[in-house]
């Protein structure tokens, strides 16, 4: 199948995605591995595309608070290497390798990911396990939503129409554990979970299986 016809946008700045975002029916693009898919097989039929990939200011990854900021920008491949993340958030760093295959972490993003909350992704689960907090920035400012929160149901967030996922903050962890089956190596997972010990709390996310899309 083809993708329904839309506009197409690339902003050159914040300021531009807040504008385009206030357009009927528009959407974000980020790095597009989950999103061309659901607009070829017609699950999707946004108005227009909002491309922000050319906002390096959402690639960063830092630490601040005690947590690992991690922008929307940042590719799979960006937080494979890193060491930040493999020190400070492990349970992200184990996830990563289980997303797709190299080409495909080569342009998929954090903040896809999240947005898109797919019930067979890895970083939403992570995100719940760790009970990240999400970063969303709009023209009336910014607006922090717990991972609990943020995840209303497969493929609902709490992502308003005006909003941009900037980003999300990872606080560490003592223990965690990061697992998935598959058919295969980057196949949509069957089964998975993402869990973490700290102190006397623990948390295993998600809380059932998965249903997949095949």
């Amino acid at each position: 199948m083809k993708a329904p016809s839309f506009a197409y946008a690339k902003a050159k700045s914040l300021t531009q995605v807040y504008e385009l975002l206030e357009r009927p029916g528009a959407r974000i693009l980020a790095g597009g591995q989950s999103l061309i898919p659901s607009l070829n097989m017609r699950l999707a039929s946004p108005e227009l595309l909002v491309d922000i990939t050319g906002l390096r200011e959402l690639a960063t990854i830092e630490r601040r608070n005690g947590s690992l900021r991690i922008g929307a920008l940042a590719t799979h491949a960006m937080l494979e290497r890193s060491r930040e993340v493999a020190e400070q958030v492990p349970l992200l760093a184990q996830a990563v390798v289980h997303v797709a295959h190299p080409a495909i972490r080569n342009r998929g993003t954090l903040g896809g990911s999240l947005a898109l909350a797919d019930p067979a992704a890895e970083y939403p689960a992570v995100a719940l396990a760790l009970d990240a907090t999400i970063v969303l920035r709009s023209r009336k400012g910014e607006r922090r939503v717990r991972a609990r929160d943020f995840f209303k149901a497969l493929f609902e967030t709490d992502l308003r129409p005006d909003e941009l996922l900037a980003g999300a903050e990872f606080p560490p962890a003592e223990r965690s554990v990061f697992a998935e089956l598959a058919r295969r190596h980057g196949d949509y997972a069957i089964i998975g979970l993402a869990g973490i010990a700290d102190g006397a709390e623990k948390r295993i996310a998600p809380p059932r299986p998965i249903t997949t899309r095949r």
